[in-house]
């Protein structure tokens, strides 16, 4: 049960509670928020500006045109009656009146037409703005090293600043509208002072209790909502699983339904106790510090009213001061409010921000050397030893092996001796942390990733399918060759992708995958033979395959290898297979345990040692007998 002290204490242990300094250091984001804005189109960021500088000063000239009505209507009504309205304004008595009535008309319809007019340029602006910032995230993240996607820390950080990517929009409308909001008390106080200056010192009584609740539960709620982000993302993790074409088989079969739902119930129900508790403790202490607001105001109202019966105002008077202070009693609220509430956005700003901070741990040379092309030499590992980040464990140590030119060297291994380990360090995701790695004696820390990437063609075993036309499912392996079709028919001729595609009612234009409307789904292996394409795309020189035929059947893998060893002719390629009957057409195969070369050898070779792989090459064989 919520009481009043309870919002008061932190939301939890483990979430230190910010210093003023660290808040006020937050703000200094405001201005890259803004300068963010302004890149994104300079013409409606000063067409917002504008408008609201005009709305800024409609308050205190409504305020006193009606003051001015008032008083003339109190006026009038003082002439002898029994005249009809003809002879009033042949007399000319009612020209004032109308005039005044003509412009509060005016005002009463500009004013419209402002709001809207100011609140479709914000709905324009903040949507380009979510685009422009979506677009920057994507660029950033794809910058950014493996070691990062494989960091649980970085996948929290990441979504953060993806929520507010999209969440930040409503304070562009709320930083401007407090600008115009401050002019507008500027213009309001100066009337009020005029008359009655020491109201103006009972408007602190009003808003100081709110700000100062409004300030501690922003802060509450941030620290919530960033404490949280782990378990919000499994929540999300558990929907997407929960609802996909991919997982529907499994779910159905081990009858995981029940168990999915009871994990988000669980899940979730944590996460809405702890929203409604600081909601309810926001709502009853909002209610008291709005009642010390209204008692001020109507103690305020109070004074005006017998100033006016006692002839020191007149009823225009009244109602102008009355306005006046009503307004500027709720505008400070809303002022203040909103730069508790600006300060309390700007936590948010530094998850979307502080993302952009994160720098790639893999650094271009300040000269790099190109990517040999073609490779004369080969590649050489001397001595190479890594350990995945946040791990002790060494992947590979004191590795060194040499890749010879034109050589299709073949990875053998059970599942954690490193092969894909090695792949990785080749195509440079990662560094060694000792030792190094050349091609043609050229160390791969002096060439940039990009240019490593250009000249590699790379294959994963978890390779992406994409929801993508055929044709864009290959492209996607060299991007700037994607319109180039007759290249894309050719990796899939080279691959046996074409035969799948050519089956397809819309061929090349057909959508893949069951996400979108009209998309037809792959079997696993028509979807391996499409990612093969990719890797015949780039004509590189140095080609990778991971476990590349992992769900064809015989007869298919036997096709795609006798490709594959055409198209390698001449070309340096790096093959990771559990199949014997795969590895067996490399020139030459290391056999890998616990990060470490256990044989090297080729086919032949190493069967006639019958050591390890002799002995799995047994165990696979009999699989067949």
């Amino acid at each position: 049960m919520s009481s009043f002290s309870s919002p008061f204490r932190p939301a939890s242990p483990n979430q230190p509670k910010p210093t003023l300094a660290e808040r006020l250091a937050n703000l200094r984001l405001l201005g890259r928020l803004v300068a963010q804005i302004w890149r994104t189109s300079r013409a409606l960021t000063a067409a917002s500006i504008g408008l609201r500088l005009v709305r800024a000063v409609q308050p205190v000239v409504m305020l006193f045109v009606g003051k001015l009505i008032i008083d003339e209507v109190v006026r009038l009504s003082g002439n002898p009656a029994g005249e009809d309205f003809i002879a009033w304004w042949q007399s000319g008595r009612l020209n004032t009146i109308a005039v005044l009535l003509l412009v509060e008309f005016v005002l009463v319809v500009s004013g419209d037409l402002l709001n809207r007019a100011t609140s479709l340029v914000d709905t324009i602006l903040g949507e380009l703005h979510s685009n422009t910032v979506s677009m920057e995230l994507m660029l950033h993240a794809a910058r950014l090293d493996l070691r990062h996607f494989e960091s649980a820390e970085y996948q929290d950080r990441l979504e953060r600043a993806r929520r507010q990517a999209a969440g930040r929009n409503a304070l562009l409308s709320q930083m401007f509208g407090q600008a115009q909001d401050v002019i507008t008390v500027v213009t309001l106080a100066a009337g009020l002072f005029v008359y009655a200056p020491w109201l103006i010192l009972l408007l602190p009584l009003s808003f100081v209790p709110s700000i100062w609740g409004e300030t501690r539960f922003n802060t509450l709620s941030y620290f919530v909502s960033r404490g949280r982000t782990p378990e919000r993302r499994q929540l999300e993790y558990i929907r997407h699983i929960g609802a996909n074409a991919e997982t529907a088989k499994e779910i159905k079969l081990f009858g995981l339904g029940n168990y999915l739902v009871d994990r988000f119930r669980t899940l979730a129900h944590t996460i809405f106790l702890e929203n409604r508790r600081l909601s309810t403790d926001r709502a009853l202490w909002g209610a008291l510090f709005s009642s010390i607001s209204t008692l001020t105001y109507y103690g305020a109202y109070a004074f005006i009213v017998w100033r006016t019966v006692t002839g020191a105002f007149t009823i225009g008077d009244l109602a102008f001061l009355s306005g006046s202070f009503l307004n500027l009693n709720g505008l400070f609220q809303k002022i203040l409010l909103g730069f508790t509430q600006i300060a309390g956005q700007s936590l948010y700003l530094d998850d979307l921000f502080s993302f952009f901070e994160i720098k790639p741990a893999i650094a271009p040379p300040e000269n790099p050397k190109p990517f040999p092309n073609p490779i004369a030499q080969g590649i050489v590992f001397e001595k190479v030893g890594f350990r995945y980040p946040e791990t002790d464990i060494w992947a590979i140590r004191d590795l060194s092996f040499t890749l010879n030119a034109g050589e299709t060297l073949a990875l053998v291994g059970e599942n954690g001796a490193g092969k894909t380990t090695i792949v990785k360090l080749l195509t440079r995701l990662y560094d060694p942390d000792e030792g190094r790695i050349s091609v043609d004696g050229v160390d791969l820390r002096e060439m940039t990733v990009d240019d490593i990437h250009a000249h590699i063609g790379v294959i994963f075993q978890d390779f992406m399918r994409y929801s993508f036309t055929a044709a864009d499912n290959i492209g996607v392996g060299s991007v700037a060759d994607n319109e180039d079709r007759p290249r894309i028919e050719n990796a899939a001729a080279s691959s046996l992708a074409d035969a799948v595609i050519n089956k397809l009612p819309l061929n090349y234009e057909q959508p893949l995958g069951r996400l979108f409307n009209k998309g037809r789904d792959l079997s696993g292996g028509e979807w391996q033979k499409v990612a093969i394409a990719r890797a015949y795309m780039r004509d590189a020189n140095l080609v990778i395959l991971d476990e590349p035929t992992a769900a064809l059947d015989a007869k298919s893998e036997a096709q795609v290898f006798e490709r594959f060893k055409t198209l390698t002719v001449g070309k340096t390629a790096v093959l990771i297979s559990h199949r014997f009957s795969t590895v067996r057409m490399a020139d030459r195969i290391l056999v890998l345990e616990d990060g470490k070369i256990l044989e090297a050898g080729s086919h032949e070779q190493l069967l006639a040692l019958a050591g390890r792989y002799a002995e799995l090459f047994e165990l696979q064989a009999q699989g067949y007998r």
